[in-house]
């Protein structure tokens, strides 16, 4: 796997910290859980999208474009991410955004929406939940062409073979240092959304011969759909990269259980999840990723589904910047107590 072929932005000064959290494992009564630091990632605020950005940006700056149009949630991470790094290159960016319901974007709002207009978003343009992605990414470029701007599109979660790059420079990295640190792990532990960071990990993982588990806790979609994805940007960044390289039926297993009423729909395991490690950690998740999946790995490790005796490696996607457009999900109780 020889990754310094291709064109790459440097965003982060270098690898994220792999850190042990005992207090929240003793909590949790076992496994002993690591966490791998992606929300500590460069550009503004962290997050995974940052590695795969690296990589799409460069490719964007190797055409002469000079405009980055993408496309998420109104409380998009990848948005917020992919702004950033056109204001770090001197890119104009674009940014279609989908609503769950008609008024639910107000411009005034918390969290990352607050930040697309602070680091000044060249261009918003809202449209309802459930649209055709593609085609709404083709109609911005259109117009993004007719107004004199030489665009690149990067899809939703910047989830395609080149953006997969970057998951599989990460496992590279995560081998290293597990090298380094005398660290054998016994399964990494990853949220799956467009599945381009699942992607990236498990073809990364094979062509290093890395031999770990990979559990993937949807967000969204149903483990079929997830495990489909995976598969086919994993092939494609196989075929980008000039090998041979399949992702294994023993590498991954899906659990779509906590999914709950919907994407970025909260759900009260993810709040006790989120406070459980801000409580024990003092570490970050945000509710429409990282909290679901932690949520899953406890009540995994609860079922006995991940062993008391596991080294488990929480792969911490970011996102945290949302939580504070979703301050009344952890709201006190009058009594100052905790809700629970």
């Amino acid at each position: 796997m020889n990754l310094a072929k291709f064109p790459r932005r440097r965003y982060t000064a270098g690898p994220t910290p792999i850190e042990r959290i005992p207090r929240f494992s003793e909590a949790l009564g076992g496994p002993q859980v690591y966490i791998k630091r992606d929300d500590l990632l460069g550009l503004t605020g962290g997050g995974n999208k940052t590695r795969k950005l690296e990589f799409l940006v460069a490719d964007a700056l190797a055409q002469g474009c000079d405009t980055l149009i993408t496309c998420g949630g109104i409380q998009s991470n990848h948005c917020r991410l992919t702004l950033a790094a056109a204001v770090k290159e001197g890119l104009n960016c674009w940014l279609v955004l989908s609503e769950p319901s008609s008024g639910a974007y107000r411009a005034d709002a918390n969290g990352n929406i607050f930040l697309y207009h602070l680091l000044g978003a060249g261009k918003i343009k809202i449209v309802p939940d459930g649209v055709d992605w593609p085609t709404e990414l083709r109609v911005a470029e259109a117009e993004a062409v007719a107004a004199g701007h030489r665009p690149y599109v990067i899809p939703m979660g910047g989830s395609n073979a080149i953006g997969a790059l970057g998951y599989a420079a990460c496992a590279a990295e995560i081998m290293g240092q597990c090298f380094d640190q005398s660290l054998s792990v016994d399964r990494i532990v990853v949220a799956g959304g467009s599945a381009g960071t699942l992607a990236g990990t498990l073809l990364g993982l094979e062509l290093l011969h890395f031999d770990v588990p990979v559990t993937a806790i949807s967000v969204v979609n149903p483990n079929e759909e997830l495990l489909a994805d995976a598969k086919r940007i994993a092939a494609d960044t196989a075929a980008y990269l000039g090998v041979d390289a399949k992702v294994r039926p023993d590498a991954v297993t899906c659990y779509d259980a906590y999914i709950g009423p919907g994407y970025g729909q909260p759900t009260k395991e993810m709040v006790a999840a989120v406070k459980l490690l801000a409580r024990s950690e003092g570490i970050l998740l945000d509710p429409t990723y990282t909290g679901k999946a932690m949520a899953g790995l406890i009540d995994l490790a609860r079922q006995g589904v991940i062993r008391p005796e596991e080294n488990v490696l929480f792969l911490h996607t970011g996102g945290s910047p949302s939580l504070y457009a979703a301050t009344h999900l952890f709201a006190e109780s009058p009594a100052g107590g905790h809700e629970e």
